[in-house]
């Protein structure tokens, strides 16, 4: 965003009676300062659209500074239909406190200030500019004399002990565990074992505030926080599984579909988790939502068993009726073994390149590198023209003839001075040249991407490395079962039924495409077409 844009926007916040919530942090203060002598523009627009219901100020936040700026901070605003729905859930109790714990301009707290006229409004936002702008939200919604905007982080908030109960509503910040600093990480282990749970550095920061949450949460008090839906599914998510069952009392959990996108600037998939502190219910209520406009209620869903999620290492799966397995239908991996391609641990020494010229053809193997080779394909791989070729070399050199192994010793020299024998996978091999591609799978397939999966009938006897899932018969299969096979994964697999991540894209790990149900041997020619 330019300086100038910020100065507006801070002269803009001043007119609306942002300072008459102070005090302002110093970084505000600086912001303040900078607009003085700026006009501010649209004051009483601003002021009849937020009577009206609206974020002008926020609205204006996320149009002058853009996705990849907010990112660092995990900044993604809440659109009005979903915090109204968790408002109107949130309606149920009556809170004497709400806490906002990422509030960007204030969407939620402001949402929740009208719906609970009598409660107290506690907002924090970390992002000065922001916090600016949050301020003025609620000085021109008229909420200023029982609200306070605490500047910083949510992780370090303390809370009075007061009488009734405290709402938690908002929509904690993503930001994933690469752009975390070492002592948040090491404070997420510390406060997650004072729980008494286990936590994995790898985990996104709403998860440090759900941790944050459930410290600073008591019996009697509920809550609703839409968050990245990943934790339902990943190894690292079962910090927050164990969290929202125990600690939080989950009531349920709404699964946004990601062909709804809850969030127009963010390609995220989002779950909101309902929750009363103190409670244990013996089920609780999932649902998978397909269109924001179905969020009117966040009562509905099916109940699970509270046994099954404890047992369950996915959730997502649980949000929707599934087929069983029946005399027609059997798993995946009764049929098939699927086997995730071989790290090369170098792609740019072990797929052949200019340096590989002289190689013997013995050692170069056509391979599937990119996941778009096997989407382009279609229903069949049969032409390798295209793909390039992976350098898989027999970890006894001596066994190939003596003019090959002149020329894969020159090509070696090469690959040392390329660093290709000290990395992590080189150094973990019996041999740290041979790469050890597996056998050519008769139907290869991919397994993450932004739709289902591509399961493709591999008739060149290409190779795979680890951007694809080969699937290995258990026992023989005929052409035409295979052709059959693939043919009804990819008219039925869908993508719901893989782990789908904050960024949109959907996985699907070897064990898990090995869940999909599929038809029986003696059906699948009949479906080759």
């Amino acid at each position: 965003m330019s300086d100038d844009r910020v100065k507006q926007l801070a002269a803009l916040a001043v007119a609306l009676g942002a300072r008459s919530l102070g005090p302002l942090s110093r970084a505000e203060n600086q912001l303040v300062r900078a607009s003085r002598g700026v006009v501010a523009k649209g004051d009483a627009e601003a002021r009849a659209a937020i009577a009206r219901g609206e974020d002008p100020l926020g609205e204006a936040f996320c149009t002058w500074r853009s996705r990849a700026d907010r990112r660092p901070l995990g900044a993604t605003y809440t659109p009005a239909p979903i915090v109204a729905a968790m408002t109107h859930w949130a309606a149920a109790g009556k809170p004497a406190r709400v806490v906002d714990p990422g509030a960007g301009s204030g969407r939620f707290v402001v949402a929740a200030g009208r719906r609970f006229p009598r409660a107290r409004l506690i907002a924090v936002e970390a992002d000065p500019l922001a916090a600016l702008l949050l301020r003025a939200h609620l000085a021109a919604a008229g909420l200023a004399s029982r609200a306070l905007v605490v500047p910083g982080d949510y992780r370090e908030l303390r809370l009075e002990p007061i009488a009734g109960a405290t709402l938690f509503l908002g929509n904690p910040p993503y930001v994933r565990h690469h752009g975390i600093d070492a002592r948040w990480k090491a404070w997420l282990v510390e406060r997650s074992r004072e729980l008494g749970l286990h936590a994995s550095q790898l985990s996104g920061l709403h998860v440090h505030f759900l941790v944050a949450t459930a410290h600073l949460a008591r019996p009697g008090d509920y809550g609703a926080l839409i968050t990245a839906a990943e934790w339902l599914d990943v190894n690292y998510g079962s910090l927050v599984r164990r969290l929202f069952l125990d600690h939080l009392g989950g009531q349920s959990l709404q699964l946004l579909d990601p062909k709804a996108r809850a969030f127009a600037d963010a390609d995220a998939t989002a779950v909101i988790s309902c929750f009363r502190v103190g409670t244990r219910p013996p089920s609780v209520r999932l649902r998978k939502v397909h269109s924001i406009s179905a969020l009117s209620t966040l009562d509905g869903g099916r109940l699970v068993r509270r046994a099954r999620l404890e047992e369950a290492p996915r959730w997502s799966p649980l949000t929707s009726r599934t087929r069983r397995a029946s005399s027609e239908l059997i798993e995946l991996g009764q049929l098939c073994r699927v086997h995730r391609g071989q790290v090369t641990g170098a792609n740019g020494v072990w797929i052949a390149g200019p340096g590989s010229a002289e190689l013997p053809p013995s050692v170069l193997f056509p391979c599937i590198t990119r996941a778009r080779e096997l989407f382009a394909a279609g229903r069949a791989l049969a032409d390798a023209s295209g793909l390039r070729s992976v350098i898989d070399l027999p970890e006894e050199l001596e066994r190939l003839p003596l003019k090959e192994r002149r020329a894969v010793e020159k090509f070696l020299k090469i690959a040392e001075g390329l660093g290709a024998d000290r990395g992590f996978v080189a150094r973990h091999r019996r041999a740290w040249w041979s790469v050890g591609l597996r056998e050519p799978a008769p139907i290869l397939a991919t397994y993450m991407a932004r739709r289902p999966p591509a399961f493709v009938r591999n008739l060149v006897g290409a190779r795979h490395i680890n951007i694809a899932h080969g699937l290995y018969p258990r026992e023989r299969l005929s052409a035409g079962q295979l052709d059959g096979l693939s043919r009804y994964l990819s008219q039925a697999t869908e993508l719901s039924q893989g782990r789908t991540y904050a960024g949109g894209l959907t996985k699907f790990e070897p064990r898990e495409m090995e869940r999909l149900l599929v038809p029986r041997p003696e059906l699948l020619s009949e479906l080759a077409g």
